[in-house]
């Protein structure tokens, strides 16, 4: 795997040409339209029908794993503080006991052929739970029409980690027009917008020099990402960022959370500097952040100043919603160029796909 010093770096960014080639795939296209996909998924969830038996329920789960599980995590931390129902993410193949005929469930699964999102939904449908699919087909679209579950279904051909706005707004409008929350069409429209407006200044065809995205993938090129957030919104993006960052740049990287880094984590900085230098902190933040929160990163980032470097980098926007999303989106594209950087091509995650292929050959010995 290359690594390219920060002057060739730059150049390599800033050739239209050569990322194309390190892209065929098309991802920074589809990155690049995520406002594009916000409105159309935004579409989507207004035209479903919605029968009368998901509203009043006592309780939220949402069910996904890999890409599609993320849109769970993302609807809890924009919903929890307003939300009377509690919500619990689930990524595995079993339900909690709780799951009853009180439970509003959403199951995500953007192939609709993931093996554990398959088997939770048998679960769910077997205790008697409320069940809406969101799919763009496969053996869920067939099982949700079986048994006459409504699903929205999302376009396909796209990378399931690629399909975010697709697999969470359908969530969050469904939660507004039932009436569990507050009508999120609005705040998702601004989002839309900020989206619209962030791309113009992150997009591959604006320089490494005056690119925020371009400037982090430098920082962290050679480097072990640590990806920090709070308790709040940026727990999500931390989420998002690290994972992107594995599936898209084929490299490892971790994340951990204010306050609870504090308690344990953060003894690591003072104790391991020959480690800590490998390692780029990028400090995920918000205007949310509870003030104490605030005062433990100034405090932390003077125990991390053996790390490479720190990075931080601030949320946008007014609602939530626009503010939790521009910090996946400047993810997003951090993940792609640092793939760029490492010679590598973000679409393909052979590692996923080989270990699904050897789990297909157990079950079929």
């Amino acid at each position: 795997m290359t690594t390219y010093p920060v002057s060739e770096s730059e150049l390599l960014l800033d050739d239209m040409d050569k990322m194309r080639k390190l892209d065929p795939g098309g991802v920074m296209n589809v990155v690049a339209g995520f406002s594009n996909q916000l409105d159309g998924a935004l579409r989507i969830s207004n035209d479903i029908d919605l029968p009368d038996d998901l509203r009043g329920l006592k309780k939220i789960v949402t069910v996904g794993v890999g890409g599609s599980g993320i849109s769970g995590d993302i609807t809890r931390e924009l919903i929890s503080h307003e939300a009377e129902a509690p919500m619990v993410v689930v990524k595995g193949y079993n339900l909690p006991a709780f799951v009853d005929r009180e439970t509003l469930v959403f199951i995500s699964s953007y192939s609709g052929n993931t093996e554990e999102t398959l088997s939770a939904y048998e679960i769910a449908r077997a205790r008697g739970a409320r069940v809406v699919c969101v799919t763009s087909g496969g053996q869920m679209l067939k099982n949700a029409s079986r048994d006459h579950v409504p699903v929205i279904v999302v376009p396909t051909g796209f990378p399931p980690r690629c399909a975010l706005a697709y697999l969470l707004t359908p969530v969050l409008v469904t939660l507004g027009r039932l009436g569990y929350v507050e009508d999120k069409i609005e705040p998702m429209n601004e989002a839309i917008r900020l989206i619209e407006d962030l791309t113009r200044v992150i997009c591959p065809e604006v320089p490494a020099s005056v690119n925020q995205a371009k400037r982090l993938a430098q920082a962290m090129c050679g480097r072990v990402p640590l990806i920090y957030g709070s308790t709040g919104i940026t727990s999500a993006a931390a989420l998002r960022w690290k994972t992107q960052i594995n599936e898209s740049s084929n490299a490892h990287a971790f994340w951990n959370l204010f306050p609870e880094l504090t308690h344990n984590e953060v003894v690591g900085w003072s104790a391991r500097p020959d480690i800590s230098g490998a390692i780029h902190v990028v400090l995920l933040r918000d205007r949310g952040d509870h003030p104490r929160v605030q005062q433990m990163i100034e405090i932390t980032k003077d125990l991390m100043k053996e790390a490479s470097g720190i990075s931080e980098v601030f949320s946008r926007g007014k609602t939530k919603e626009a503010r939790l999303l521009s910090l996946i989106h400047i993810g997003d594209f951090t993940s792609l160029y640092l793939a760029f950087l490492y010679g590598q091509d973000p679409k393909p995650i052979e590692a996923i796909d080989y270990l699904k292929d050897k789990l297909a050959d157990e079950r079929h010995e």
